[in-house]
């Protein structure tokens, strides 16, 4: 099957074709760890996840770096506003984050290269952008200028010819204020307020931007030139626009083929904020006994390039519609053990590959999940009216199709376990522990179980009927 993939550099939908057969590289923008990663920064998170397992599926041999950023504007003003070193601030974040894309199923062959661990090679980039008189330096801070690079603006759609126009505002600031275009920082002189974060360089201490430290991360593991690169929509200008500038100049090859970005998400129609109370992190829904994987199932459920409006009522249904695939699971699995027919074929062989093959082919088409999951749960309900007629053959192929489902979803069980003696004792006395805590309304400790649980290789399912441990894998 031909993948199609919208790409936002020329803004229509192309046909994917890899810069190496069979082989497919992938840079994603990923956390700063300022502060506990949210809801909306997972939308973007899960994605990337979501595209690797993808080509996964289809075949293809997939590396995936998502950078962290430690060292930046925010995570530069917090540490020192809380007395901590940058690495003992970041540190308790990073964890966090690391925390959570385990719970919530990422899969574990991908690099999360820390900035601060690439400083050299960012100003390797940027002597190399000097020489090329690209870049220039003013009291020991240096500039990309932007004026020299005739395609900038070419990823956001920006005309910025007039705004060139005029005396320079030079910026140091990560982040553009509306239409104050300027000149961005590779390299920001020593401030007082920077307290202790700096490095030497051959224009003195200072620290990098936050632009340079992407093309810097992805240039080292991916090479010049890679085939897709992901993030959410609001990383498009600046950053990736300052991205694809300085790292064509550096290496005068193409940067990236395809850029797929990610659509806002909004909690009960607002967007997130701490000011109306609507912020809300992973931990804030498993306290409120949620299933991680129910965050994960509805962010992948709409398509990338929709907005997401996230409510407690949705994910309400995602738990129920997750409990409800894993036992529709469960009770495939059980039958195939013992099936009636022991024929290899039969009348429903046919209509199995043909599901398999509609879910693919959705897929196929930019990532079209909402229909992919339409063809899925169709499976299910035929399946449901037919399960009893299959032959040995039908649930080896109908057991084959869920598993190929779940390596892109990532959320539902196969394991044929529940609370009985196959659990080992003590997960099931944390079990009963934090079922205890939860009759006590004690959600902190509760949560603290269900981590240890987790750790053991344990999800918890919640539901109205009962609590199910369920086998990670």
């Amino acid at each position: 099957m031909k993948v199609k993939l919208y790409n936002s550099l020329t803004n229509r939908l192309e046909v994917f074709t890899p810069i190496t057969e069979g082989k497919v590289k992938i840079y994603s923008c990923g956390p700063t760890v300022y502060d506990y990663p949210h809801i909306g920064n997972y939308r973007s998170f899960i994605f990337s996840d979501f595209l690797q397992r993808f080509f996964e599926l289809l075949g293809y041999e997939v590396e995936m770096v998502m950078n962290v950023t430690d060292i930046d504007d925010k995570t530069i003003k917090a540490s020192v506003e809380k007395q901590q070193t940058l690495s003992a601030y970041t540190e308790k974040y990073l964890k966090a984050f690391f925390s959570d894309v385990k719970q919530l199923g990422f899969l574990t062959n991908k690099r999360y290269p820390r900035a601060t661990d690439h400083i050299g090679d960012m100003i390797a980039m940027i002597e190399i952008l000097l020489k090329k008189k690209v870049a220039y330096e003013i009291n020991g801070s240096v500039y990309f200028s932007i004026s020299k690079y005739k395609d900038y603006g070419q990823l956001a759609n920006l005309n910025v010819g007039d705004m060139l126009v005029g005396e320079k505002n030079f910026n140091l600031s990560d982040e553009y204020q509306k239409d104050n275009l300027a000149d961005f920082a590779l390299w920001k002189a020593y401030r007082l307020e920077d307290g202790d974060n700096h490095y030497p360089s051959p224009w003195g201490k200072g620290r990098p931007g936050w632009h340079i430290e992407c093309s810097a991360m992805s240039k080292k593991y991916l090479g010049d030139h890679f085939d897709i690169h992901t993030g959410g929509i609001d990383n498009r200008f600046p950053h990736h626009e300052n991205e694809i500038a300085q790292s064509k100049c550096v290496s005068e090859k193409d940067f990236v083929n395809y850029w797929l970005h990610v659509s806002h998400l909004l909690v009960e129609e607002e967007k997130m904020s701490k000011s109306l109370g609507n912020f809300h992190t992973l931990n804030d829904l498993l306290k409120k006994g949620h299933n991680p994987m129910s965050l994960r199932y509805m962010l992948i459920s709409t398509h990338y390039r929709n907005n997401y409006n996230f409510t407690f009522k949705g994910i309400e249904a995602a738990d129920k519609t997750i409990a409800k695939v894993n036992r529709f699971i469960k009770t495939v699995l059980e039958k195939r053990k013992s099936p009636k027919n022991l024929k290899t074929g039969g009348a429903h062989l046919t209509a199995i590959k043909e599901f398999e093959t509609q879910f693919k082919s959705f897929l196929c088409n930019d990532l079209n999940i909402s229909a992919s999951l339409g063809t899925f749960h169709d499976f299910i309900a035929y399946t449901h009216k037919h399960l009893e007629e299959f032959s040995e053959g039908e649930y080896e192929e109908a057991c084959a199709f869920l598993k190929k489902v779940n390596s892109v979803l990532g959320v539902f069980d196969f394991s044929s376990n529940d609370e009985g003696n196959e659990v080992p004792l003590e997960v099931r006395e944390l079990m009963m522990k934090r079922d205890q805590a939860r009759k006590e309304k004690n959600f902190q400790l509760a949560d603290d179980f269900r981590k240890q649980i987790f750790e053991k290789g344990y999800l918890i399912e919640d539901s109205k009927e009962k609590t199910r441990l369920l086998a990670k894998d």
